[in-house]
């Protein structure tokens, strides 16, 4: 399971997973609670439900380089190609635009 927590303009607006069910948004209940709280997409508005997809939402997956940069990104740090969850987070931590996606810490359930 990878986990990413997502950031609207310094806000932890959210949580991304990816399980074996596919992809799960969720918002944060204090960012809703936000009086200047926006929806990171148009396509996720704000809302307590989460949203599920078996693909990464396009939105996402949009927030993810190509080309050549792509590229350099897959090779320096030695990413699967086919494995967009792992891309996103290792190439969106400090993006272009309001958004940002920070991996969290993978615990081991036997500790």
């Amino acid at each position: 399971m990878k986990k990413a927590n997502i950031y609207m303009y310094q806000h932890w607006a959210g949580t991304l997973i990816e399980d074996s069910e596919g992809y799960h948004f969720r918002y944060e209940a204090a960012y809703l609670a936000l009086p200047q709280a926006e929806p990171i997409s148009l396509t996720l508005p704000l809302a307590q439900k989460p949203y599920l997809n078996n693909m990464l939402f396009p939105f996402f997956d949009g927030l993810i380089p190509e080309g050549w940069l792509l590229d350099i990104a897959e090779k320096n740090w030695k990413l699967n190609p086919r494995d967009r969850m792992g891309i996103l987070m290792a190439t969106c931590r400090d993006c272009i635009g309001a958004v940002s996606v920070v991996a969290m810490e993978e615990k081991n359930d036997e500790e």
